[in-house]
């Protein structure tokens, strides 16, 4: 199992908005193609303006197979301009569980 934890920091203010527009759209697109939604997240303490949201999936492979079918997704072509208006920023990281993590 691979993790995926996307990291965006959004425009001063954007946060109310880029809620919104995930909670009422985007998140069902998603979950539609990426699967195992582990988390999302907004900061609250620490650098500020900030969403990060956690994806598992069975392997890189997996990952890439399922976000090619979101990008070609037209629901996702005709959302995504809304969402990259809000944000300024964005960091990917693939991560491993260690042997030990409940998430293993």
């Amino acid at each position: 199992m691979i993790y995926e934890m996307r990291t965006y920091r959004l425009k001063v203010g954007a946060l109310p908005q880029y809620i919104e527009i995930v909670q009422s759209t985007g998140i069902e697109i998603q979950k539609r193609h990426l699967g195992h939604l582990v988390g999302y997240f907004y900061s609250d303490i620490g650098p500020l303006n900030q969403v990060v949201h956690i994806w598992a999936y069975s392997s890189l492979d997996d990952r890439e197979a399922r976000r090619a079918l979101l990008g070609k997704d037209p629901e996702w072509q005709a959302f995504i301009p809304s969402l990259q208006a809000l944000v300024d920023e964005m960091d990917n990281k693939i991560l491993k569980a260690m042997p030990f993590s409940p998430l293993n």
